[in-house]
């Protein structure tokens, strides 16, 4: 039961990570070019448009919640299984969510990485 608790924590870690990666990324596109920004309006005008963006706020949050996640998980498990499993699951979500929902180009060195690491993901599990 407890080895069920610890992989659906590292569930939790790679799905709220990558939503909280998107969420970020999507946000800071549209706020643009930090340092321009800076210089040409300050630094509470670069705060000020990073933290009217709900999907900002959103994205801190899922973060936290991978945070927590991650807490649980080394609670249930050894560190040598949690974190290289929830990073490296989390990398191949990334790409994935890199892909569908930020519409980037994600080239075949990338892919070929990412099926390189959830195959360390299996031997990790066995």
């Amino acid at each position: 039961m407890k080895h069920a608790y610890t992989w659906g924590a590292i569930l939790a870690v790679v799905l709220a990570s990558t939503a909280g990666d998107v969420l970020l990324s999507r946000a800071m596109k549209r706020v643009g070019d930090v340092g321009a920004l800076w210089r040409r309006a300050g630094l509470l005008t670069v705060a000020g448009r990073i933290l009217q963006r709900p999907s900002f706020l959103l994205g801190i949050f899922m973060m936290a919640a991978a945070f927590f996640s991650l807490l649980f998980a080394l609670s249930w498990a050894d560190v040598s299984l949690v974190a290289p499993a929830s990073a490296s699951l989390t990398f191949v979500a990334n790409a994935v969510a890199a892909k569908v929902f930020l519409h980037e180009r994600v080239d075949h060195r990338r892919w070929i990485a990412a099926l390189l690491v959830a195959g360390g993901v299996v031997l990790l599990a066995a």
